[in-house]
């Protein structure tokens, strides 16, 4: 046989070894993912990620009775680490063989995967990484009380691209108590989440955590909106987000009237006068031109009130604005799953979740309150806002931790410590 005739024997054996692995590779990789071989774990989950979500049901079918199992002992044996590390390597997402979910880490891949799907995406900014145990605390809630309740995970699944970026790493804490005894956490550090379009146009942003309902209700609308504005012209598409936004501002500003006459709270404006979050406010050469951009303006200066709020206040405020705060059973599940090592009782896990659900309440509460209206107008005021620039200004102003502060607000040059180097480590 001479050497064309071998080059061409190789190549139709290539061809043909190419398409039985397009046709078995998921299902074989799957199997090789959790190897104690750690090279070839290492690349069948590599091609795993490279499948999306094939590659990712690939893993939660192939080892549902191992799921199972563990959803039902919370056994984390050997064999299970190996199964967990390579659905949440896969998924990009811790706890995903719960959640089911697949994240993107780059956005150009997002969109362009947005673009030939025809959906929207969903960018979660966070501290830390999502597919990490010690991510910021708000990305952890998220993956608990939103990303695991079945109704948030089959709508995410059927109508959105997922995609995470960390603005930071999530500072933590190691407190020891001398005895072999220590606590870890996280101490620092939010989240928020961004609807976008494939071209990265900004159709709402959700400031931190929610209820699941309330969740999920700006996930549907925001679709909605999307669905509707999907074939209009780009200047018509920017109207249509604007109208979503003025809707939205508009339901959050009803409901938080009812909300205060139900609740009983009285919000006074503090003598000391606003907050730095109410700064740079619509210009009124803008407002009053009277078309329908400019009565598609929102402006809200609620955040005065928030110095004189207390927590007794915001408890009243969120039974009245937010009472549907129930988890869903799986997230319980995964909750208790989390605190056996604890040794709660059942008194004590009750009372844990009954706190965690006001808590949502209080949370979903001021975040409608204060910042979501807020960012309703900063969109509105700049509806093609560049969304890193965008979020750069929501982790200064809203989150309190400027890129500028190295130390999150943490450390003090004024403050007396008594320690060699003030406790600065390194």
């Amino acid at each position: 046989m001479n050497l064309r005739s071998c080059v061409v024997a190789l190549s139709l054996l290539l061809l043909s070894c190419a398409g039985f692995a397009a046709v078995h590779s998921a299902t074989e990789l799957a199997g090789q993912a959790t190897s104690a071989d750690a090279a070839a774990s290492t690349a069948a989950i590599r091609e795993l990620r490279s499948m999306g979500y094939a590659g990712l049901d690939a893993l939660l079918a192939r080892y549902s009775a191992e799921i199972e199992a563990f959803s039902t002992t919370a056994n984390a044996d050997e064999n299970w680490k190996r199964v967990a590390n390579a659905i949440d390597t896969v998924a990009m997402q811790k706890d995903a063989y719960t959640s089911q979910l697949y994240w993107y880490t780059d956005i150009e891949e997002a969109r362009r995967a947005a673009r030939a799907e025809n959906k929207p995406i969903l960018t979660l900014r966070l501290l830390g990484n999502l597919n990490e145990e010690f991510s910021c605390a708000n990305s952890r809630l998220f993956r608990t009380v939103l990303y695991t309740d079945p109704k948030i995970s089959k709508y995410l699944r059927e109508n959105y691209i997922l995609h995470w970026k960390s603005v930071r790493p999530a500072p933590r804490i190691t407190i020891d108590f001398g005895d072999g005894r220590k606590i870890e956490r996280t101490i620092t550090g939010n989240s928020i989440h961004y609807l976008i379009d494939a071209d990265a146009n900004i159709i709402d942003a959700i400031p931190g955590l929610y209820s699941p309902e309330s969740f999920l209700g700006y996930l549907m609308r925001a679709n909605e909106s999307y669905r509707s504005a999907r074939m209009l012209p780009a200047e018509q598409k920017t109207l249509a987000y604007m109208k979503h936004r003025k809707s939205g501002f508009d339901r959050i500003i009803k409901d938080r009237a009812q909300a205060i006459a139900t609740s009983g709270v009285q919000p006074a404006e503090p003598k000391a006068g606003t907050i730095a979050i109410l700064a740079a406010p619509m210009a009124m050469s803008k407002a009053i031109i009277v078309d329908e951009y400019s009565i598609l303006r929102v402006y809200d200066d609620f955040a005065k009130y928030e110095p004189v709020l207390d927590l007794d206040d915001w408890t009243k405020l969120g039974k009245a604005f937010a009472p549907n705060n129930s988890l869903s059973t799986n997230s319980v599940s995964l909750i208790k799953r989390q605190n056996l090592k604890a040794g709660l009782s059942d008194d004590e896990f009750k009372g844990m979740l009954d706190r965690l659900e006001t808590f949502v309440s209080i949370d979903t509460t001021r975040n409608e309150f204060l910042f979501h209206g807020k960012l309703y107008e900063w969109l509105n005021q700049k509806p093609k806002a560049d969304l890193e620039e965008l979020n750069a200004r929501v982790y200064d102003q809203i989150f309190k931790t400027p890129n500028s502060d190295k130390w999150l607000g943490l450390y003090s040059t004024d403050v007396y410590t008594a320690l060699d180097g003030n406790g600065i480590v390194k």
